[in-house]
């Protein structure tokens, strides 16, 4: 059983949010938060498997809350709400340790697949979406951000060998693991193990980590 917590100030969102996650047999919802100060002590008291965050709510929003839920190194993960048109506060609530991030109007399959994905300990997005989202958000960087400029290795990149690190450069640009595969005449399973060991090695959470450490590491540049 998938325990969720759902985390959002407008209440008839909540409800139909409530009403499909019930309805599977599969989920459980534990409590309605209104604000991120609400989803931070109820996620602290409940431990859910997955909060449902919303990013713009009243007082402390889903990006400070999703930050403090990760920091106090529960299992609990998060999933983000957001919008197209709000890409900036997607990218920050990834940065803040989320799992992933679906639309608002993503439909309910599309809803209950992230939440089964994120539960499990996967990233939701696709990591073709996950390069366009930051692509598009490298866009409204300060130039000084995004120039070429000389910069030393990422220590995260240390402990990773060179295939390892030819692996984490084409996870950030968005290759599907059945591509890398290909790419490098590898197995599924071995690209996965070589995945996994990326994860672990640089400590990121899930694959969406390991796409925002190779644009900080400059392995990958915006488009």
């Amino acid at each position: 059983m998938t325990t969720v917590l759902i985390a959002d100030d407008q209440s008839l969102q909540r409800l139909g949010f409530r009403m499909l996650l019930e309805s599977q047999d599969d989920m459980t919802v534990l409590g309605e938060a209104t604000n991120g100060t609400e989803a931070v002590h109820m996620t602290a008291r409940l431990h859910p498997d997955v909060v449902l965050m919303d990013i713009r709510m009243p007082g402390m929003d889903g990006i400070e809350a999703t930050r403090r839920i990760v920091a106090a190194g529960d299992r609990t993960r998060v999933l983000i709400l957001t919008t197209f048109d709000l890409d900036e506060y997607a990218h920050a609530g990834l940065r803040a340790g989320a799992s992933g991030f679906l639309v608002k109007d993503a439909q309910p399959e599309e809803l209950l697949a992230g939440i089964r994905a994120v539960a499990t300990g996967d990233a939701v997005v696709a990591p073709s979406l996950t390069r366009r989202l930051l692509d598009a958000y490298a866009q409204h960087l300060p130039a000084g951000d995004t120039e070429e400029e000389p910069r030393p290795d990422d220590p995260r990149l240390t402990p990773l060998t060179e295939r390892e690190r030819e692996i984490l450069t084409v996870i950030g640009k968005g290759w599907t693991n059945t591509e890398i595969a290909a790419r490098f005449h590898l197995a599924e399973s071995t690209v996965k193990t070589h995945v996994g060991r990326i994860l672990a090695k640089t400590g990121s959470r899930d694959r969406i980590q390991a796409v925002i450490l190779a644009y900080d590491a400059k392995l990958v540049e915006p488009a």
